[in-house]
């Protein structure tokens, strides 16, 4: 299943036109804010698939039964863009447990590129909800190849893709090559994908708009 949260009329639509906008971009601090208020929204729909439990709570004058989520879920991002975006699901399951992978593009000089997997630090996700951060999701090798990397630490009983942006591409691949028990949670999807592996009008390098260019 495939939300792409762009498509209502809502104030997440100023955050997304923000991180496109290339004046704006300039200014890192807003555009990992941006980033970051982004995933907040989508933790707030994210959060509406959870399981809920009554649970009492005390307050001054009585007792109050709340629904409130039966398990944390696991986040994880891919290091270094995905940073922002993981702060902002981070800031609305704040007890959640954590997970990082340091994926990079290997290139070569034919214009092609290999996905390459570093280090993955993660807890046990058996029966675990899953929320995996990646900001572009352009081709879909690397979401891909995560995914897979984190089976290695168990079996999640869901597992939600979130980003900012997408290409179409990137979307029909992870749909071929991940299970039913995967959606996929969109800013936007763009039509149009490079040859290099970029996303057309996409934003730009994410990682480099929000730390820094890299050598």
């Amino acid at each position: 299943m495939v939300h792409i949260i762009g498509k209502q009329n809502t104030v997440f639509n100023h955050f997304l036109a923000e991180i496109r906008d290339e004046n704006i971009q300039k200014d890192r601090m807003r555009f990992r804010r941006n980033i970051e208020r982004m995933g907040e929204v989508m933790a707030y729909e994210i959060s509406k698939t959870f399981d809920f439990e009554d649970k009492e709570v005390n307050t001054p004058l009585g007792i109050a039964n709340i629904p409130l989520i039966t398990q944390q879920p696991v986040i994880a991002t891919i290091l270094r863009a995905g940073m922002p975006l993981h702060q902002g699901v981070l800031n609305y399951f704040d007890q959640a447990d954590n997970a990082f992978i340091s994926a990079y593009r290997k290139h070569h000089k034919d214009g092609s590129f290999d996905i390459k997997l570093e280090y993955v630090s993660s807890p046990n996700l058996t029966d675990r909800t899953l929320i995996l951060c990646d900001p572009m999701l352009a081709t879909g090798a690397s979401l891909v190849l995560t995914y897979k990397a984190l089976l290695e630490k168990g079996k999640p009983k869901h597992t939600h893709l979130v980003c900012a942006i997408a290409s179409q591409y990137g979307i029909d691949y992870a749909k071929k090559h991940l299970p039913a028990n995967v959606t996929i949670w969109a800013g936007a999807v763009d039509e149009e994908l490079t040859a290099h592996g970029y996303i057309v009008p996409g934003l730009g390098d994410a990682g480099d708009l929000a730390y820094g260019t890299k050598e």
